[in-house]
């Protein structure tokens, strides 16, 4: 069983920085790809990035070139580094990695971006 717990949400100002931490039960090295969504009152779970066991990237074009996901397999964790925040990326984030053919979720986390 894979379980994740996230942290580093919470309330910050317009062009401020938020890092979110997703940490798995056990290591990540099986797992096939790691993703960040991101879920705001009455919208559709969207995908905000994702990253492949081999490393490769990809982004919403809302976030482009101000989050950044990443992995310390180490930790057994996956990041989401979040720049330049703006009040319209206020949202619950939540962390899916994905193993085989079976997708697991963390609880969670609220950002709120005020003006």
């Amino acid at each position: 069983q894979v379980q994740l717990v996230e942290s580093g949400g919470g309330l910050v100002q317009a062009g401020g920085s938020l890092r979110l931490s997703c940490a798995a039960s056990g290591s990540i090295f099986s797992i096939n790809a790691m993703h960040w969504y991101r879920q705001a009152p009455g919208k559709q779970r969207e995908l905000v990035a994702a990253l492949t066991s081999g490393g490769s990237t990809n982004y919403a074009d809302s976030v482009k070139g101000r989050f950044s996901i990443s992995r310390d397999i180490a930790k057994n964790t996956v990041y989401l580094q979040m720049n330049s925040l703006k009040p319209e990326d206020t949202a619950v984030y939540y962390c899916n990695v994905v193993r085989g053919p079976v997708g697991y979720w963390g609880q969670g986390t609220q950002v709120t971006v005020s003006s």
